[in-house]
């Protein structure tokens, strides 16, 4: 690792031995600079110190593998910035990102902030009533996406008043402007606009499980919030050699903060590919082929990279996965087949990478987050608001403030002052506090199933019958019930081949024996897919509601 990256950790690693996480939360203090943007740090001051630094290593759709120095970007970026301005786009103008990974969607978010201005960035499968809302919630000025966007956006632009600009990276017809032609025209005499640690920088929407989706409004801050969790849980990341890459789409905070934009700030080479569907054999070797060492993989990728043949030169070092708690077969697995440990962090979009776990420094336990990571205070608070003792559940609350958490819910100052309550930020998601610390997620607060007197958490279920061999994913919900109040229902989606007949019965002998007789579900219905978020969470409330 060289000196500049080493200048930018900010966890202090031990000389030797090993390190003890309580030491290193206790020793952490927070040094944020009250000047700062996040295209500075991510690309334009690696650009003055190293131009030639490989960036982004992008593999096309095609397999054409394209090196992006930090002097490509910050020059794209520029031109970019200087034709957004040019068009009217100014400070606190939200600029939307509508693409798979490809080096544009950083360029993009780096021009918007060398303005000033807010990134929003969105799924590219999100449907017309979804994009329609959230481009009209946040008063959108300027949308960048690829040609296979264009039909979509141009159906709904009647319906959006504010957005004036459009740019694509495919052809591109009046009044429609063209990415490459942008980046390919010189912009003399720039300047980035100055910027404040509290400035807005990106907003990115919830997924709308638990309601309608809300803008999460985070300040240029919010990057130095994520690098304790990522130089911890990706294990002493980085180092000399590494490499990162993630499947998420870089829409989702996941993708974007827990690999992409860390990676860049520390000078990481970052891959970038675009899966039309995510196929575990081709990412697999695309890690093998690209040398990855350091990966973000969600638990559903995994679940379905689990069944795939492993490549023998695969050079993994550590794996970082959070949105659904892990079970002990996919631990089992990383350890044997990727010859790696998978670490498991926790987080919301308002608030991520608060919680970890790290293979080198405490004892792994199956199900469980971790602990509250250094530099954020994390409590598990019963109804009375006071910390819960070992062995019970409560909710997850993080101390405000913190310069992970966001600023607001955009135009939603009630839901704000809802989420921010008393010093603490309220997750709304339930854990275990374990004698050791350590959190296990139990459910989100309305997940939670009513059965006969027992609260139920879904997930011990879902990670009971996922480690079946024959099942490939699972998830349960409640379904009411007018003696118990509510009844434990699986779905599941099973290994090809699999014969139906029986399974059932099977499977419920499964949870009985790994879990407890009283959260056998009722019933298994057998799925071809679950329902699921555009970050690959499963959408329990589609199965409820069905």
């Amino acid at each position: 690792m060289s000196d500049a990256s080493q200048d930018r950790c900010l966890i202090e690693r031990p000389v030797r031995g090993r390190a003890d996480w309580a030491r290193l939360r206790d020793g952490f203090r927070w040094h944020v600079p009250a000047a700062m943007n996040i295209a500075d740090l991510c690309c334009d001051s690696w650009a003055t110190l190293d131009p030639g630094r490989a960036a982004v290593i992008h593999i096309t759709q095609d397999g054409d593998r394209q090196v992006w120095t930090y002097g490509d970007l910050k020059r794209a970026s520029d031109r970019l910035a200087a034709a957004m301005d040019a068009a009217g786009i100014m400070r606190g103008d939200r600029v939307a990102v509508m693409m798979a990974q490809h080096p544009a969607v950083l360029i993009t978010h780096f021009a918007a902030m060398k303005l000033g201005a807010v990134a929003l960035p969105l799924f590219t499968l999100f449907g017309e009533d979804a994009l329609r809302y959230r481009l009209a919630d946040s008063g959108a000025r300027a949308v960048l996406c690829d040609g296979g966007q264009i039909d979509k956006l141009m159906a709904l632009r009647p319906d959006l008043p504010e957005l004036e600009l459009v740019i694509s990276t495919g052809a591109a017809v009046e009044p429609i402007q063209s990415f490459d032609e942008i980046i390919a025209t010189p912009a003399p005499g720039f300047k980035r606009v100055p910027t404040d640690a509290e400035d807005p920088a990106v907003m990115i929407y919830t997924s709308g499980t638990t309601g309608d989706p809300k803008g999460v409004l985070h300040a240029h801050r919010f990057l130095y919030g994520h690098l304790p969790c990522m130089e911890l849980s990706q294990n002493w990341f980085p180092q000399a050699g590494d490499v990162g890459w993630t499947p998420a789409d870089w829409a989702w905070i996941g993708g974007l903060m827990d690999m992409a934009m860390p990676c860049l700030f520390y000078g990481v080479p970052l891959v970038s590919h675009r899966f039309a569907k995510f196929d575990p054999d081709a990412a697999l070797h695309l890690m093998a082929e690209e040398g990855v060492t350091n990966a973000f993989i969600p638990p559903t990728a995994l679940r379905l990279m689990r069944h795939a043949p492993v490549p023998r030169d695969l050079r993994l070092r550590a794996v970082g996965s959070g949105g659904e708690a892990l079970g002990a077969d996919l631990l089992d697995w990383g350890r044997e087949a990727l010859r790696c440990p998978i670490n498991e962090f926790y987080g919301q979009t308002e608030a991520n990478l608060v919680v970890a776990s790290c293979d080198r420094m405490m004892d792994r336990v199956p199900g469980a987050m971790g602990l509250a990571v250094p530099g954020h205070e994390v409590a598990v608070l019963g109804p009375d608001d006071k910390p819960v003792s070992a062995g019970e559940v409560g909710e997850v609350c993080v101390r405000a403030p913190d310069p992970v958490m966001f600023l607001e819910y955009w135009g939603k100052p009630e839901a704000t002052a809802k989420k921010v309550l008393d010093g603490w930020l309220r997750t709304g998601d339930l854990a275990l506090l374990r004698e050791d610390g350590q959190m296990v997620f139990h459910a989100r607060d309305d997940d939670v199933i009513t059965s006969a007197g027992y609260r139920i958490g879904p997930v011990e279920i879902e990670q009971a019958l996922a480690a079946h061999p024959d099942v490939v994913m699972a998830a349960v919900v409640g379904k009411p019930d007018p003696i118990r109040t509510q009844v434990v229902v699986a779905h599941v989606v099973m290994r090809e081949g699999v014969d139906w007949d029986g399974m059932p019965e099977t499977l419920r002998a499964w949870v009985r024996d790994k879990v407890s007789a009283h959260v056998v579900p009722r019933k298994i219905f057998r799925a071809d897919s679950l329902p699921m978020t555009a970050t690959g969470k499963i959408l329990r409330r589609a199965l409820r509601d069905g």
